[in-house]
């Protein structure tokens, strides 16, 4: 099993003053412990589980691209965009700009959002949910389009929401055929079969409808022709290693059994570099095998 991380608070210790160098020890520690990806959520207030809309908030691109200039190996991305942020072929180009500045090391998580008290506070339009699932296919689409050849396929794209008249992107990602896209949530009306179509990761919450969720997954990829092993299977959740990390590893473990690839850890509190040590030098070496 693998190991991300998904920064999941910045209430760190010495404020904003301290942000950029405490963002930079993450990051370098996290890449030199072997985590797989380092993640950010985006938002421009914080959630109600971590302090609520008062509570400090990074932008995601921002912050990522400064994770990119202090790492070498893992991958890095949204955990995940949300498709209400941003005109679709924006954010394929600041993927892109973030897979050529990291060496190929991008990718895209994106879901309907959910945060509307976020979205309404700060001026952007937040459609029905129906339409939200709508325009989360239409920006994989257009990110599939703009990422097409050497500098994306050029035939306008007509929409129910977006319309292109030239989907060009140049520079192209060095990751190819493209970054991997990741989708996120575990509804199996509309969700899952986004996932199946289209995705190269599935994000859930581990619960105990976990293997039905992944039955499900299975059965879709079977009806659209694709290799349900392809796919790569994660699960987020907080990681708490301040009672110790044997029940994190026995809780990755059996996540691994029932086949989970990859687990993200949601990174919380006010000292984040020591729990990342701490996960990085007890945890991943005790999973990699699982």
């Amino acid at each position: 099993m693998k190991v991300g991380l998904e920064i999941g608070e910045f209430a760190w210790q010495g404020g904003p003053t301290q942000m950029a160098q405490t963002l930079a020890d993450i990051a370098r520690t996290g890449d030199e412990a072997g985590y797989s990806l380092i993640g950010v959520g985006d938002h421009l207030w914080q959630g109600p589980h971590a302090g609520g809309p008062t509570a400090p908030e990074l932008e995601c691109f921002t912050t990522l691209a400064v994770i990119a200039a202090h790492t070498r190996r893992c991958l890095l991305g949204p955990v995940v965009a949300g498709v209400h942020f941003r005109a679709p072929a924006l954010l394929a180009k600041t993927i892109t700009t973030l897979d050529v500045l990291s060496a190929g090391r991008a990718m895209l998580g994106v879901g309907v959002g959910w945060y509307e008290d976020e979205t309404q506070g700060m001026g952007i339009a937040f459609p029905p949910l129906s339409d939200r699932y709508a325009m989360l296919e239409e920006t994989v689409q257009i990110c599939l389009r703009l990422w097409a050849g050497e500098q994306g396929d050029e035939r306008p794209y007509d929409g129910a929401h977006y319309q292109l008249q030239r989907p060009l992107n140049v520079p192209q990602n060095l990751t190819r055929p493209h970054p991997p896209i990741m989708i996120a949530g575990g509804g199996e009306k509309k969700t899952l079969p986004l996932v199946a179509r289209y995705a190269d990761l599935c994000n859930f919450y581990p619960g105990p409808d976990l293997p039905d969720k992944l039955d499900v997954l299975r059965g879709l990829c079977a009806a659209e022709g694709r290799d349900y092993d392809s796919i790569e299977k994660t699960v987020i959740f907080p990681f708490d290693v301040s009672g110790g990390t044997g029940e994190l590893t026995e809780q990755l473990r059996a996540l691994a059994a029932q086949g989970v690839d990859t687990a993200i850890g949601i990174i919380m509190g006010p000292d984040p570099v020591k729990q990342v040590e701490i996960i990085g030098e007890k945890v991943i070496p005790d999973v990699a095998d699982a």
